[in-house]
């Protein structure tokens, strides 16, 4: 269990230069290496993803997905790129109920079924491809150095690596590549991981071909049909990531920016716009609690009934996010009672790494890369060490279900990176992991930054709420118990609030729109910093 302190005691990290911020101290120190060898903040940003795979390789890695948001100071323009990838070809709904799962049933999220198409690798590849200085050795060099030499595991990521550790001891490819004799690296042992540091090798020197291509995809692709899943070398020959156009919505005067879907950082604007319509500041403490978990439960509803791969079903983005719509939802918040919303009828027309980057040009990165639950679908690829995402358990297996599994098809996904902009610029690179928390963290930060005003590491410090579901709530130590029993009599299930490792971990870096200086703050609930020069 781990419990958290309030206030941090942490001090905004401030600098002229360049700055990363991310939730492990190594991995930020090889992406500002980077940027004071000559790379932008794309380099720095695949470098600091590439680190993570291998000092935090219980939530992220080059077996699960990426998306990120790119700002280009001298264009002027804020770039997508959805790194997720797809269900394989053989993934149909008759061959999951032929495993004896029905419509109402859930993906499960262990072993092969929920193995989609890894997709991060080659989104590292596609921005380096368009933006990089460097190349993609120079990117996995750090990591390739920390999976030979060993690294001691930091405290919080010891605490994770323990809780997979159970699953790891279920497949025998996984226990040798990431367990110690059996059992999870204790805080401050030293940890090497050789044989993802070969992968990582091969890759570095043959490319990302090799993964989707050549001898790695074989051996993902191997061992997974080995456990029974559908993945092949064709599925990973296949993959392509997406350049998407960002979605946004205006919020007191700053314009807020997320990933489309399939990612769910529509539930996060959603909720913006709902919360825009009330004045938070002139509320009690109790009201602007009860108004905030309000309208995440109502952008939660829409995003559960509408997200899905836009390639292969309509997501009405522009009437869920219509200003109509918002006021049409605005009316079912009750400010004497909690509900459990049902989602709207638009007009027409868990654990992640999540780390951002800002270099002395003012190009801007917030980027996000997850192996979704903890390690993942417990699987490694063999003698790869590369552990594999379980992504597939986002989806639905209800045909009629907009978000329902099919060949080639991308799940609902929770990995969401966010930038706030005013006047056309960027004023903050942001965002929180945590799976369902996402959203809610997104929502929550931004109010702290715009609403109450706090600097980058008062914005994360401040305590969390998380929504569980219906009228389900839990908070965390902080929060006044006064609010919380107001809260109750109005009908929240208050949940306790030591549950562990709910309420998410994020990085903030602000840029001040008169100075130019760079500002970060690093979530305490991780083992990060921010680190600049």
């Amino acid at each position: 269990m781990t419990h958290y302190n309030f206030d941090s005691r942490r001090s905004v990290v401030r600098c002229t230069g360049g700055m990363v911020a991310t939730s492990q101290p190594l991995a930020a120190l090889a992406g500002l290496d980077a940027l004071k060898a000559g790379g932008d903040a794309v380099d720095a940003a695949v470098t600091t993803a590439a680190a993570l795979n291998v000092v935090e390789p219980i939530s992220t890695g080059i077996g699960g997905d990426m998306f990120a948001l790119v700002w280009r100071a001298d264009e002027g323009k804020l770039y997508g790129i959805n790194g997720s990838g797809r269900a394989p070809a053989a993934a149909t709904l008759e061959a999951y109920y032929a495993r004896g799962l029905s419509k109402s049933d859930p993906v499960p999220p262990v072993g092969p079924l929920p193995i989609t198409v890894p997709g991060a690798l080659h989104g590292w590849g596609a921005l380096l491809d368009r933006w990089g200085r460097r190349s993609l050795a120079d990117a996995l060099e750090p990591a390739i150095r920390y999976a030979y030499d060993g690294y001691p595991v930091s405290e919080l990521i010891a605490h994770a690596w323990a809780r997979n550790a159970a699953l790891m001891r279920q497949f025998s490819d996984t226990a040798k590549a990431y367990l110690i004799d059996g059992q999870p690296p204790q805080t401050g042992q030293i940890m090497r991981l050789p044989a993802l540091g070969r992968s990582l090798e091969r890759i570095a020197a043959d490319g990302v071909g090799v993964f989707y291509r050549g001898q790695i995809g074989q051996a993902i692709a191997d061992a997974v049909q080995t456990q029974g899943g559908f993945l092949t070398l064709d599925d990973l020959t296949a993959h392509t990531s997406t350049w998407v156009a960002p979605i946004h919505t205006r919020y007191h005067g700053r314009q807020i920016f997320e990933c489309p879907p399939n990612g769910q950082g529509l539930a996060a604007l959603l909720a913006l716009n709902i919360v825009a319509t009330f004045n938070l500041r002139a509320m009690s403490a109790t009201d602007a609690y009860h108004v905030l978990i309000e309208a995440m439960k109502l952008a939660f509803a829409d995003a559960h009934r509408y997200i899905a791969d836009p390639a292969m079903a309509d997501v009405p983005v522009a009437g869920l996010l219509a200003s109509d719509y918002a006021l049409q939802r605005r009316q079912l918040i009750e400010l004497d009672r909690a509900n459990a919303p049902a989602p709207g009828v638009p007009p027409g027309g868990e654990d992640t790494v999540y780390l951002t980057v800002v270099d002395s040009e003012r190009n801007a990165v917030s980027f996000i890369n997850s192996n979704y639950v903890g390690i993942g679908s417990g699987i490694v690829g063999g003698e790869t060490g590369i552990a594999l995402q379980n992504r597939g358990a986002g989806f639905s297996l209800d045909p009629e279900h907009p978000n329902c599994l099919a060949p080639r098809k991308r799940p609902y996904h929770t990995i969401i990176p966010a930038m706030i902009m005013r006047d056309g610029q960027p004023l903050y690179s942001f965002g929180v992991m945590g799976g369902p928390m996402q959203p809610q963290g997104h929502l929550q930060v931004a109010v702290n930054l715009i609403d109450v005003g706090m600097d980058p590491q008062r914005a994360l410090d401040a305590p969390r709420f998380r929504v569980l579901g219906e009228r389900q709530v839990t908070f965390e130590p902080g929060v006044s118990p006064e609010v919380i029993e107001a809260l109750r009599q109005r009908g929240h299930e208050i949940l306790p609030p030591d549950l562990p490792d709910v309420y998410g971990g994020g990085q903030i870096i602000h840029i001040d729109p008169e100075t130019g200086a760079l500002a970060g703050g690093s979530d305490p609930r991780k083992d990060g910093c921010a680190i600049g020069y």
